[in-house]
């Protein structure tokens, strides 16, 4: 059995080893339709000449196990580029190790398939592993540390991505929340969600490896009614490796989110 099987049935095993004590919970999760202004994913501009795309997505948190799965569609809001649309279906399960004052782990692993519905069956279609882990008490300031491997191949031997398109990822993330409703309290706002993310890329879509490049994010939730949320956002990319993106990229991203 090769390692990624290996991979997939922990992940498996890790979700349903809670189903047991499942019986009482109900099913949740959350519908979420984005527009971005430009599809920026990984560094990489995926719609040439920054065109925009709406994702629309379902994530399901399946009965508090922390197993949980999740499908996004990406649509270009230009025509030309119905070959470069994909469904992204991802199984994850997510947990805490170390729950103490300052060094709870929160983190995710899970498995991810991208798949062009509109090219040739399955030749174009990547997979992915990925596991993440945060620390959301070890800053006393409120600054919030991550990391996140992600390893992509794609899915079968006579790919139209070459062999040498799949690699290694690693993200070094930073998140930090400004609570504004303390500072002005008559405003609707209530945290401003600042993140920054730092890129290494070993080979992914053939990139040359190094540090790719600098996301910085700024964000805010604005609660319309009860489970439903509207977040704009703006993004800022300095880009560093030209095999993944020779321009810096400004992006805005709307979404609107429902939870049930």
């Amino acid at each position: 059995m090769n390692k990624k099987a290996i991979l997939l049935i922990a992940v498996i095993l890790l979700g349903t080893a809670g189903l047991a004590q499942a019986q009482e919970r109900n099913l949740s999760g959350t519908f979420d339709v984005t527009y971005l202004s430009r599809y920026i994913w990984r560094g990489f501009d995926m719609y040439e000449d920054d065109h925009s795309t709406i994702q629309p997505s379902i994530d399901l948190d399946l009965y508090g196990t922390g197993l949980g799965t999740k499908i996004l569609w990406s649509i270009a809001n230009t025509s030309g580029f119905e070959d470069d649309e994909w469904l992204n279906y991802t199984l994850y399960y997510k947990n805490s190790l170390l729950q103490t004052k300052t060094y709870t782990t929160d983190y995710t692993v899970g498995w991810g398939y991208y798949n062009y519905p509109d090219s040739s069956p399955k030749a174009s279609d990547l997979q992915e592993f990925f596991a993440t882990l945060s620390w959301p008490e070890i800053h006393p300031a409120g600054f919030i540390p991550s990391y996140t491997v992600v390893l992509m191949w794609p899915s079968r031997s006579n790919s139209t991505f070459a062999s040498d398109y799949g690699g290694w990822l690693h993200v070094f993330g930073l998140d930090y929340d400004i609570d504004v409703a303390e500072m002005i309290p008559e405003i609707p706002v209530r945290t401003i969600h600042l993140s920054t993310d730092l890129v290494y890329n070993d080979g992914v879509l053939g990139a040359d490896a190094g540090w790719s490049h600098m996301v910085f994010g700024l964000s805010t939730d604005l609660e319309i009614r009860n489970n439903l949320t509207f977040t704009p956002a703006v993004y800022y990319q300095s880009s560093w490796e030209s095999s993944v993106n020779g321009e810096n990229e400004f992006w805005v991203g709307l979404s609107m989110k429902y939870k049930f």
